[in-house]
Parts: structure tokens; sequence; C-alpha cells
């Protein structure tokens, strides 16, 4: 392949590093090139408390890394001409008809003005309006207090999304990039334009076609220990980013097989709900990389995706005031139809190509697909919050450093 085998213990050396450390339990990692395999590694636990190994089988939360699965779904209905991106939200949620956006400089919930309704491309893109309850500002606080993080414990997704509407916009609609739960409305829509839930409608035409068959909003049913527990370096909520405080233990237990919400879900989140295995996941991102098509299934057009992993704001994040959490460098780096679009690794901060396209997950999995190089990375653990440590930038450099030809 197209690495250094030198170079390519630097790689094992910092997953164990991270280990020894105790900054992760423990992690996995799979490197695809030309559709071959390149390079899997996998070291320290998925569980400390039972001291069972970190496997290439073990079963993660994904989080984040739902959403590009979530839009990859919608772009499906869009081929078939069901809709078009510009399409409002209220085409689809009625509870959406009637939107209020904050005033800038808003000191209470109630002060807000009339304001549009999203549409499709705004809630795939986070640029809506929309929130999520650990990013800082009014209508964040109000999320959290609405439990609004769809967590899969919390019902239905319609009956969340309902909720979710009855509150202002953070601001209006395309003015601002701020990273929310839009893709768990996508994940709705989907849901009404389909006449599926959710998850049938993944495992039906994602999953089976691409031998996704360990990837579900619920632990696989036999999966037994192989769910890897969940640690966080905080005192509190693990994801209270905003009242974050570091504890003496770096990690710290927070959900663990056979007590965990995972194993009953009720809420299919577009936006973060997703189990998988790096095998399962790797095939997803494989598809991304070979232009929609996977284990002898094409799930889209080469074109669509594309388009998809263009950027589709009009500079960089960071050029769009973003007053939030977000799972990659604002700078350098755009936003596409479900992940994020390297613009310029430079300004990014982290060895890369342009055109890279990918996103991580709350507890610092990560992936990205690198068109230029023909590579697709998937990186595994189970630590919340992703901004626990730098991770994501240091394996990247770990990555193209060993990359030669």
């Amino acid at each position: 392949m197209g690495f250094d085998p030198s170079a390519l213990t630097h790689i094992q050396n910092w997953m164990h590093r991270y280990v020894d450390q105790k900054k992760y339990a423990g992690s996995a990692l799979l490197i695809h090139q030309n559709g071959q395999e390149a390079f899997f590694h996998a070291c320290g636990r998925r569980c400390i408390e039972n001291d069972l190994a970190f496997q290439r089988d073990s079963l993660v939360r994904i989080y984040s890394m739902t959403k590009p699965v979530t839009s990859v779904a919608l772009m499906m209905l869009v081929e078939r001409g069901e809709f078009h991106l510009g399409a409002p939200v209220s085409d689809f949620l009625p509870e959406f008809a009637a939107m209020q956006a904050l005033i800038p400089g808003a000191t209470r919930l109630d002060q807000t003005e009339d304001a549009p309704t999203p549409n499709l491309h705004q809630l795939l893109t986070h640029t809506s309006g929309l929130s999520y309850p650990f990013n800082p500002g009014l209508l964040p606080k109000a999320m959290d207090e609405h439990g609004l993080i769809f967590s899969p414990q919390q019902g239905t997704l319609a009956d969340r999304v309902k909720v979710l509407a009855q509150l202002p916009l953070a601001f209006q609609p395309g003015t601002r990039w701020e990273y929310s739960v839009g893709i768990d409305v996508i994940g709705r829509v989907i849901e009404v334009a389909s006449g599926q839930s959710l998850d049938t409608f993944f495992a039906e035409h994602i999953f089976e076609p691409l031998g996704m068959r360990e990837t579900a909003f619920t632990v696989p049913a036999g999966a037994g220990d192989r769910f890897a527990s969940l640690y966080t370096p905080l005192e509190g909520d693990a994801m209270a980013l905003n009242a974050a405080k570091s504890g003496g233990e770096t990690l710290r237990l927070v959900d663990n097989a056979g007590d965990s919400p995972f194993e009953a879900t009720t809420t299919f989140s577009g936006g973060g709900g997703l189990i998988s295995t790096i095998d399962d996941f790797s095939r997803f991102a494989e598809m991304l990389r070979n232009k929609g098509s996977g284990q002898g299934a094409r799930l889209l057009g080469p074109k669509t995706i594309e388009f998809m992993m263009r950027n589709h704001l009009p500079g960089d994040i960071a050029s769009m005031g973003p007053q939030s959490f977000a799972e990659q460098p604002m700078e350098g780096t755009g936003f596409g139809i479900g992940g994020a679009v390297v613009l310029n690794p430079a300004r990014a901060g982290s060895p890369g190509s342009a055109g890279d396209f990918g996103w991580g997950g709350m507890a610092s999995t990560y992936f990205w697909v690198d068109p230029a190089n023909a590579l697709s990375t998937v990186f595994f653990t189970q630590l919340s919050p992703s901004s626990s440590y730098p991770s994501r930038a240091e394996l990247k450099a770990l990555v193209h450093g060993a990359l030669v030809e």
C-alpha cells in the first residue's frame, strides 16, 4: 500500500500512549486505501472494570457520526424526486410553520421577531437557527431545560421535534453557522416523507445493502459485553460543555453494557443515536469515497456524492460567526451535506488534503474520506467530550506523515 511501514508504528505508539496515560480506555483505527485495508490496530480496554480488550468487533456509540448517515438517507429521497433541499421544513412538519427568532442581543427568550421557516438545506448545514443544549446562549439554555438533547430514551422522535418547534430560533436562518439538532429534525422529515420509522429506513436502504449488520439505534441482540463502556474526564455530565469541570479521575465510567439506555432505545436520533462497529462504519465511509457505491450496491449517484462533499457555505465555518461547539476546526474548513470539508489544510491547522470530508462524535470517534489519496480512515474510542484532547489533529498528522504515495 502507499504507506511507510516504519511510520505506521508511530500510529500504534500514539494509540498506546493515549491508553498508558489514561486518556482513552482503548481505541481502534482502520484505514483503507484504494478499497483495500491498509492498516488496522486496536489497543487498551473496552471495559476497564471487567478487563475486557478493545477489539475489532467492539460496539461503540458513534454519536454525531450518525449525521452523515441521516444526510445520505435524505439525499436518497431527493434523488427519487420526493422533494428539493430548498423546501421549508413546515412542508413536512407543520409545527414549524410560524417561526420566531431571537433578536440580536436578546437577553430574554421572549425577545423575538418573525423569521422564515428553515429549509432542509439549512437544517443539513447547521445554518437553520437551531442549536444544541451544550452551546452557549439563550436557546441552548432553554433546550437544556426541556431536555432537547435527543438521547436514547426520550420517547418518540415526533414528540421531541414538536417540543423543539415551540422554541424560538437562535438567529435568522441562513445568517450564521451553529452546530445543532437540525439533522435530528431531518430524521423526522425522513420518517414523514418515507412513511417508515427512521430505524427501519436506515436498516432497509443503507445498512442491509452495505452489509452493516451491527449498526442500529439499539445495541444488537446477542452483542453481550462487546458494547464498549463510555468514560469522561469531567466531574459532572459528560455532555455539559458549558459547565464542564475536570475531575481527578480521567476515566470516570458514564455508561456500560448491561445498564445502558442504548439497550432499550425509544428515540431514533438522526443527529447522534447510532451504535456501530469499526468495520461497519468503514463500509459506509468507503461508500462515500467510492461515490455512492459499496458492497455491490449503489445508494446514491456519483454526482450526488460530489455535491454532498462540496462546501455549501459562503466561506469557511469561521466566517459565519459561530458561537458553538464543533467537532472539527472552523478555520479553513467548510461544511457540506452531513460533514465538514477541508478547504485549506494550512488554515485548518492540520495536515490533510483539500476536499477531505468527514465528521466526529461526542465520544471522540472520528472519520474522514480523502478523495485525493483514495483513503478512508475510521477511529473509534469512547471518551466524552470529544474536545478533551487534540487527538483528531494528531491522528491526521500521523496518517498523512505515513503516506508516501
